[in-house]
Order: structure tokens, then C-alpha cells, then sequence
């Protein structure tokens, strides 16, 4: 299995090259040349496996410079332990007749970043022994709330990686930087930036492509990397999951193997619903790909118009890790969707980062409206879509999953499409304990982060993850501060280069 560049596809690498690099030196994001198949006999053979067995399987025809060994102990490091809280890694919760909620919150940080960022560590270190020469890894991270404390947790006190993180200063909840400001290791980093997301994704992608900087970490016997979701040893974990839940849906008798399953994502930098959308060109009966955005809806215009354009207010919302204008793995399927054209792909980069505009032809916009429905849910009806959901199911969903909910219940009710719908629940509620505890009461407290989760496990009967609950007695190390313009400066410091 090779990789090619989006903006180079005559540039072959490794998959352990891909994930060492991150990203590709000309800009563009690493993709398989080809997809491994996942056929009817070999998805029946996964129907009574385990997650982890599933991943290993999925994996291995991706990870093909990886030996099987490797793989298996990387998969078992990363799943097992009771780091996900029993057996059942990313468990389906039936919540209504033909909606499932596949539940992607119960690892360490309590988000479904975990679901990659617990393996990618052990993936990214044996590439590198495999072909970067012993050189040191600087993961760099650019988050909208929650990829930084999991890339954090995942990576804290590996052996010859450093990891910095940058955040949006504001612009995460309370909960997601006290997990990041209070993060312990030796070789971890994170600093707020004056700006929104696509401030800090723009200045980490600045700083992985400036040649003068790589010289400069060389001589120390350095090199970049990614831990976001650019990085396709972030994204092939994600795959895994989507494999795992069509296999639960019918070993629980819910469908029969071959029945179409929509899937609806709700998503801000298109990496999670890609996933999806590599499961089903694998072979994994899915159906519509159902696109949820907050009222960032960027996505939502462009699924709808062919058009992509960036030049709109940016939005402060309760579901923040998906207040992202600028969705970085859409790159990713339009490479795809113009069959491998780099060139083209190159034309549509250039025109966003010049004109933040970029519209498709008209044939890709017609492949995109069959694969994609796009759709988007404000404020109110976030708070109205948590409260609904509590008191009709007692279910409670965080805000991003609110967001799910509402545009699939918005989908069905447009198209009358009947098929059942898996629903990516991303993250727990109390990770933006304010904003569900208002949602439910219909009111806002004056109360502190931990007393405003306190009072929602009290009125709801849902227990407050543990690892939430340590934050409060923990120190805070963090506290640094830079303009967007200075995240190179603190770099250099923090790498001393």
C-alpha cells in the first residue's frame, strides 16, 4: 500500500513515511493509492470479532509496511487496559427505532479524538524507527478543543517525540483548557493563540512547510510532525469504527448484512465524516453520508452549492470543536471526487488561500450531492435538540451530537428516507457542562465549570466522568499566551532551535 500526495500524486510514499511526515512538503495531505476492499465473505468474517480484532484486520490493509505483530500490540496498547472502559470500545446505544448513537466519548479525555490519538503514538513511533533515523518528533497541534487534549494524553512522556499544542484563546470551553492547561509529562506544551481555529490550523501549516525551520530542527536531529487530523495516522483509526459499527448493527439483528445504513456526522473539519466516507468505498453497506454543522455552516453551503467560501463571519458556538471555517480533510475527497487530479486540487487550494472562495465543476458537485447531504443547526435548536432528547429518551448528548441529532431528525423529515441512521456521539456532556446544564433547565446558572457539572449529574442522574472530575484538584501549568503571528517564536523556543 502506497501514498500519494493531494498535491503531488506522482510522489509515492510508505504509509510509515506518511505518518512520520504528517503532512506532504508540497502542501498537500497523504492518501492510499488505492483502497483495500472489504468484501461480503470478509465482512462477514469481522461480525464476530472483537474491536480490537476488527481494527487489527482494518489496519492491516493499510499498514502494510507495519508487520502484524506490530500492529496487534499497537491496537491492544492503544484499546485495552480499560482505557475505554470495558470491552466495548465505541459501543451503539439504541435511542429511537431507526436512530442508533455510536458512542465515541469513553476514553481518556472523554472525546472521540481518543479513538485515533491513543493509537497514533504507537504508530507514529515505529515509524519513525522504520525511516526517520533516530531523528526526535515535534508533533505539532493546532485544536479547536478537544484534538489537543488527546493528542496530549496520547503522546505525554513518549519516548523522542515533543508535542505542542495551540488553542484558540476563548474560543474552547472551560473543561477542554483546563484539560489541556493542567496536561502532566515532561515533553508536552500548550500555548492560546489571540484568533480563531483557522488562525492556529493556518500557522501550524505555515510552520510544517517552511524550509528554512526544517533545516533548522534537522541540525538538531529533529523533524515536524502532525498529530491532527491531516495526519493519515489519525484518520485510518477512525475507519475502524465506522467497519465496527455496521458489524454490531447486524450481529444484534438490527439490520441484515447488505441493508443500506446512513450515517450522520457532525463535523467542522470534515475528517470524522471522511472516515465514513472511506469505510463505504471500502465496501461497508452505507448510505447517505449526512454532513451536520453548527451554524458555522460552511460545510452546509457547500454540499448544498458546489461552492466553498470562507469569507463569512466567524462564530463563537456552544459546540466549539466544530467552529472551523476552513475544513482541512475536505481536501482529502475532493482529491477523490476529481479522480486523482492533483493539479486540480491545487487550483481549488490556491483560489481558497487567495480568494477564500473556490466553487467546483459542476459534474464534482453532482458526485458530491449523491454521496453527501448537508445540513446545520443554530443555537436555539442545539439547546432545544439536548433538552428534547433528555426528557423524551433520557439520553444525554453533548452539544456537538446535539447538533448530529437535529440534522438527521431534519433529513428524514425532507427526504423520507426510512433507512436507519448511525449517529456519531463525539463527545461526553459534561466536557461543556454549562451550556447542557442551561439546555435542560432552561436556564443559566452563575455557578463554577465543576458546580455546573455537580448540578447536572443531580437533576439528570448521569455520572461525571472521572477524568473530569481530577481536573479540578489538578495544578495548572499553562498559561502561555501568543498572536497568531508568534507561534513560530514560541516554537523555536520551546524546541530550542
Amino acid at each position: 500500500m502506497l501514498y500519494i500526495s493531494t498535491r503531488g500524486k506522482n510522489c509515492e510514499v510508505t504509509a510509515a513515511e506518511a505518518i512520520t511526515q504528517g503532512i506532504s512538503r508540497d502542501g498537500g495531505l497523504f492518501v492510499p493509492k488505492d483502497l483495500p476492499r472489504i468484501s461480503d465473505e470478509r465482512l462477514s468474517l469481522l461480525l464476530d470479532k472483537s474491536y480490537t480484532e476488527r481494527a487489527c484486520d482494518i489496519l492491516g490493509g493499510f499498514l502494510t509496511v507495519f508487520t502484524e505483530k506490530e500492529i496487534k500490540e499497537s491496537v491492544n496498547a492503544a484499546y485495552g487496559g480499560g482505557k475505554f472502559g470495558g470491552e466495548h470500545v465505541a459501543p451503539l446505544a439504541k435511542l429511537a427505532p431507526d436512530i442508533y448513537m455510536l458512542e465515541l466519548f469513553h476514553g481518556p479525555t472523554c472525546a472521540f479524538k481518543d479513538m485515533a490519538l491513543q493509537l497514533l503514538p504507537h504508530l507514529l513511533t515505529l515509524s519513525a524507527k522504520k525511516t526517520a533515523g533516530g531523528k526526535r518528533i515535534a508533533i505539532l497541534v493546532a485544536t479547536s478543543g478537544d484534538t489537543g487534549k488527546a493528542a496530549l494524553e496520547g503522546f505525554k512522556d513518549v519516548k523522542d517525540t515533543e508535542i505542542i499544542v495551540f488553542y484558540p484563546g476563548g474560543g474552547v470551553s472551560e473543561i477542554q483548557r483546563l484539560q489541556m492547561a493542567t496536561q502532566d509529562g515532561e515533553n508536552v506544551g500548550v500555548c492560546a493563540v489571540s484568533g480563531n481555529f483557522d488562525d492556529t490550523q493556518n500557522g501550524v501549516k505555515a510552520i510544517f512547510t517552511d524550509e528554512a525551520l526544517r533545516r533548522r530542527l534537522a541540525v538538531k536531529n529533529m523533524m515536524f510532525s502532525s498529530a491532527n487530523s491531516i495526519n493519515w495516522g489519525r484518520l485510518v483509526p477512525q475507519i475502524c469504527y465506522y467497519v465496527g459499527a455496521y458489524c454490531d448493527m447486524v450481529k444484534s439483528g438490527e439490520i441484515a448484512q447488505g441493508d443500506k445504513v446512513n450515517v450522520c456526522v457532525p463535523t467542522g473539519n470534515f475528517g470524522n465524516i471522511l472516515a465514513a466516507y472511506y469505510a463505504k468505498h471500502m465496501g461497508v453497506p452505507f448510505g447517505r453520508l449526512i454532513c451536520a454543522s453548527n451554524i458555522n455552516n460552511v460545510l452546509t453551503d457547500f454540499i448544498n452549492t458546489g461552492i466553498y467560501d470562507k469569507r463569512r463571519e466567524f462564530i463563537l458556538t456552544s459546540s466549539p470543536s466544530m467552529d472551523i471555517l476552513v475544513s482541512s480533510n475536505l481536501e482529502r475527497l475532493l482529491f477523490e471526487l476529481y479522480g486523482k487530479d492533483d493539479e486540480a486540487v491545487k487550483g481549488l487550494m490556491k483560489r481558497l488561500s487567495e480568494d477564500g472562495v473556490y466553487s467546483v465543476s459542476q459534474e464534482v458537485a453532482g458526485r458530491l450531492k449523491e454521496e453527501f447531504h448537508g445540513g446545520y443547526c443554530d443555537e436555539a435548536d442545539t439547546a432545544k435538540t439536548i433538552r428534547d432528547t433528555f426528557s423524551r429518551y433520557s439520553y444525554l448528548c453533548d452539544t456537538h451530537t446535539a447538533v448530529g441529532l437535529k440534522v438527521a431528525g431534519d433529513y428524514i423529515k425532507e427526504t423520507g428516507d426510512q433507512s436507519k441512521i448511525i449517529v456519531a456521539s463525539t463527545a461526553s456532556p459534561f466536557k461543556f457542562a454549562g451550556s447542557i446544564l442551561s439546555a435542560v433547565t432552561g436556564e443559566s446558572l452563575s455557578l463554577s465549570e465543576f458546580r455546573q457539572a455537580e448540578k447536572l449529574a443531580e437533576i439528570t442522574g448521569a455520572k461525571i466522568p472521572a477524568r473530569i472530575l481530577e481536573i479540578q484538584d489538578k495544578p495548572v501549568r499553562f498559561t502561555e499566551a501568543c498572536e497568531k503571528s508568534g507561534m513560530e517564536d514560541y516554537v523555536t523556543k520551546a524546541l530550542g532551535i
